[in-house]
């Protein structure tokens, strides 16, 4: 499946988790980040906003919240459970950049 596909099928989860979940919508009700996905070959941003996130466009922002910066190939493991999240964090196959806070917070919305 190509990378942009996981990452939509991915908002598209969280979108449908944020409906079953009130607690989880109050808690980002009023939040606004902009995050960017850096994978080398191809790039992706998008915008939380009061607890939805708004379309997945390629390229980069200039300044954005938080960063992930990755390669296609962890994307797709990790999408398709052939890797933990903490495992590619420690082989360092995926880093995240930003706030202490907006990256537990991105813990939750994924």
């Amino acid at each position: 499946m190509p990378v942009k596909e996981i990452l939509q099928s991915t908002i598209d989860r969280f979108h449908q988790k944020v409906d079953c979940d009130p607690k989880l919508q109050e808690e980002l009700n009023g939040i606004k980040k902009t995050v960017n996905i850096d994978l080398g070959c191809e790039s992706y941003h998008f915008t939380l906003e009061n607890a939805h996130i708004d379309g997945l466009s390629e390229g980069l922002l200039d300044c954005s919240d938080l960063a992930i910066i990755s390669d296609p190939q962890t994307v797709e493991d990790l999408y398709n459970g052939k890797m933990k999240v903490m495992k590619a964090y420690a082989l360092r196959k995926i880093r995240i950049k930003g706030s202490m806070e907006d990256v537990m917070r991105l813990r939750k919305l994924f």
